[in-house]
């Protein structure tokens, strides 16, 4: 992998157009210096790896922008960070690891935005998105799929930063 693609890794998903279907919003994630997040692969072969967790949380945020933005939107999100809920633990009650969850552990994303409708910046920034209350809030017993906390924390970070029109109040 060339260095410039390391940068920006290219796990791009886009909503487009279906030719049987109706227009959805568009949503392109891209990865700033990826092999230097905080936490977001395994070290001690205790979860998944750095390709997998930026696959699926490329298919969270996809999936969470399309479903909350209008057709005529354009959601670019640029992942400048992150740290997994939880932390590797090595040779612990395994000898390939764990991750261990607890609450001094919240999982944390740091991400710049840019939404565009109709080709016009609407909004746009950079957040760093947490939940010291993760534990509380959630509960991964009836999830599927990885990244549990991690997508309740964008799920919720969508509905607070792109409110649908019934939210807007």
């Amino acid at each position: 992998m060339s260095k410039r693609s390391a940068g920006t890794v290219g796990l791009v998903l886009a909503g487009m157009l279906l030719a049987a279907g109706p227009a959805i919003a568009e949503v392109q994630v891209r990865y700033a210096a990826p092999e230097r997040f905080t936490d977001a692969e395994n070290r001690f072969a205790s979860g998944q790896p750095l390709r997998v967790t930026l696959a699926e949380l490329t298919r969270i945020l996809v999936d969470l922008g399309t479903t909350r933005l209008r057709p005529d939107e354009r959601l670019d999100i640029t992942v400048l960070d992150i740290d997994l809920a939880g932390f590797d633990r090595s040779g612990f009650a395994s000898p390939t690891g764990v991750r261990v969850v607890t609450d001094a552990t919240p999982p944390r994303i740091r991400l710049a935005y840019v939404l565009r409708r109709g080709g016009r910046i609407v909004a746009q920034g950079e957040d760093t998105v947490t939940d010291i209350n993760f534990l509380l809030t959630s509960n991964p017993r009836f999830s599927t799929g990885g990244l549990y906390y991690e997508r309740q924390l964008l799920r919720d970070w969508f509905a607070r930063r792109f409110p649908t029109g019934a939210e807007r109040g």
